[in-house]
């Protein structure tokens, strides 16, 4: 790891802070990745997008905490044991895939970025946009799909690693009268501890933005802060 060959972007406004600039830490191009350096960054703050990974490398800021839940040590509250035993009363199932059902997912995405994420980087969606989601030539990616009866109302791009789960992206119908975005890592979880998988990476935390501090419900949980793992319990 210590000839990881590393870019870093020009400042570009935030998209989960007011105000802020953000910059990112990332792997060039030319730079070989594999599965087990894909393993190695993960535990330090990196994320994927496409063939790169990538952290924040913010001149004046800290707030993005990449989140992670120790499965064997996580215990799901109260109200999201109500919130599975619902949905499950509601029709709701989920399914694990290893093939993307690009005609069926793009109507969704489509219309959660439309309507959730209009200020967003991701706005205008575009079937390419999607599929770049998956993109990766070296490491499985599999796909977590929700269905209310036999109707897909969700999907979570993941990738699984041998030790570790990481969601990369979720996109599900919104506004829905189930809280598809916490089902999602519910279903995560319960997916990833049954194939003895023990950290799942939730992505950034950002405890001043309102999309990104969801997180914060799922207990315990670990954050990567100044260089190190806290436990939160």
């Amino acid at each position: 790891m210590s000839d990881l060959k590393l870019g870093v972007s020009y400042p570009q406004r935030c998209h989960y802070l007011e105000g802020q600039e953000e910059r990112l830490l990332f792997t060039l191009p030319d730079q070989p990745i594999s599965m087990a350096l894909y393993q190695q960054l993960i535990g330090y703050n990196f994320r994927r997008s496409g063939d790169q990974l990538y952290t924040t490398y913010c001149d004046n800021c800290r707030a993005c905490q990449s989140v992670r839940l120790d499965l064997q040590e996580f215990n799901p509250s109260r109200s999201q044991r109500r919130l599975w035993q619902r949905a499950k009363a509601a029709g709701w199932s989920y399914r694990v895939s290893s093939v993307a059902d690009e005609e069926r997912y793009y109507p969704l995405y489509q219309r959660y970025i439309e309507l959730k994420h209009r200020d967003g980087s991701m706005y205008p969606p575009s079937p390419e946009q999607m599929r770049y989601l998956w993109q990766s030539q070296w490491q499985q990616v599999m796909f977590l799909e929700q269905y209310q009866h036999q109707t897909l109302v969700g999907v979570t791009v993941v990738d699984m690693l041998s030790e570790q789960c990481s969601a990369v992206y979720s996109f599900y119908c919104w506004p829905h009268k189930l809280s598809l975005g916490q089902l999602a890592i519910l279903a995560l979880a319960d997916h990833s501890l049954s194939h003895g998988i023990r950290y799942l990476y939730l992505g950034y935390y950002v405890a001043d933005c309102a999309k990104m501090n969801y997180k914060d419900k799922f207990r315990p949980q670990q954050r990567f802060i100044a260089g190190k793992w806290h436990h939160f319990g």
